[in-house]
């Protein structure tokens, strides 16, 4: 989807032209530091407290390295004190899962409005979706809304063991016991969402037209406009904005969008928009002439994918 243009959002206005790809790059970008959290809190975490006994080691000769090895740790915990009152491992795994769904979530949410009417971006399948209980035209997006609610679910797992860890004393209470249960919790249900997600998304189909559509609403070339007055005719950038929104205004009065303009419109507005203003207008040319390193050219998400492709092949 590198060629299908949408609106980008920003305050879920229409903001500028971007592809689809990009869009959904963004999310891939998010569940790779998701992926990277867990993998560093593994790192972190992998050390054995067995050995500590109830918080000051003991007296007996015991070779806590020998027992991590055999158990597959990568070494052991250096205080016993620590060991026995440590639900850091814990707490990072609820962290790493709140933020893993947080990103699930803000996809969901923007495929439920992409699936809507007022949209129209995505139609999702029918596997995935439910109808209503009296209204027999309805389609409802239920697995992304489930998705979304769980997220509140795992935030609460997070919240309820920072709660019960912040004042205790060292070393270990009872209060400890409540780690598990949000614990097995968040995992499982971090699980199953992921696994469901990715079949809805495997399964979703894009309306191109209806994306193209929407991005001549908007004026999301009116960025593209002003810049070109900064840097080819040398017009500060408050007059160039204070020019743009002239445009703007004009087009809104033609029933148009700015990108739909033509030379000699565009010159009634303001003698600095010459003949060569009008390129700068087309919605395409705003998303290829975004190639700085993370942009939404092709040839910026060419390189993110491969990015993306190189640290999966690690």
């Amino acid at each position: 989807h590198a060629d299908t243009l949408m609106p980008g959002y920003t305050h879920l206005q229409h903001a500028q032209p971007v592809s689809l790809a990009y869009h959904l790059l963004a999310y891939a970008f998010m569940f790779r530091r998701d992926y990277e959290r867990f993998a560093s809190s593994r790192e972190r975490n992998n050390l054995c407290p067995l050995g500590s006994a109830a918080l000051a080691g003991t007296p007996h000769p015991i070779n806590r390295e020998l027992v991590a090895r055999e158990l597959g740790f990568a070494g052991v915990t250096p205080n016993a004190m620590d060991s026995v009152s440590d639900r850091d491992f814990a707490l990072e795994i609820l962290f790493n899962v709140s933020v893993l769904m947080t990103h699930a979530s803000r996809l969901c949410e923007e495929l439920i409005l992409w699936s809507s009417q007022e949209f129209g971006f995505v139609a999702i399948s029918d596997a995935y979706s439910t109808g209503s209980s009296i209204m027999p035209q309805k389609k409802n997006p239920d697995v992304c809304e489930l998705i979304r609610g769980k997220t509140g679910r795992v935030n609460g797992n997070l919240v309820a063991l920072l709660t019960v860890m912040k004042g205790l004393p060292l070393a270990y209470n009872k209060d400890m016991q409540e780690d598990k249960e949000g614990v097995f919790d968040s995992v499982a249900t971090a699980l199953a969402s992921l696994e469901i997600l990715k079949q809805m998304l495997k399964t979703a189909k894009f309306n191109e037209q209806n994306m193209l559509a929407m991005t001549r609403r908007g004026h999301l070339t009116a960025t593209d406009l002003a810049d070109y007055l900064v840097r080819e005719k040398n017009v500060p950038f408050r007059q160039a904005h204070f020019i743009t929104g002239k445009a703007v205004a004009y087009a809104e009065n033609l029933g148009l969008d700015l990108s739909e303009l033509n030379a000699q419109q565009l010159a009634s507005v303001d003698e600095s928009l010459d003949a060569d203003a009008v390129k700068f207008l087309d919605l395409n040319a705003s998303k290829e002439a975004r190639k700085s390193q993370g942009g939404t050219a092709n040839e910026s998400v060419a390189a993110q994918i491969e990015i993306l492709n190189e640290w999966l092949k690690g």
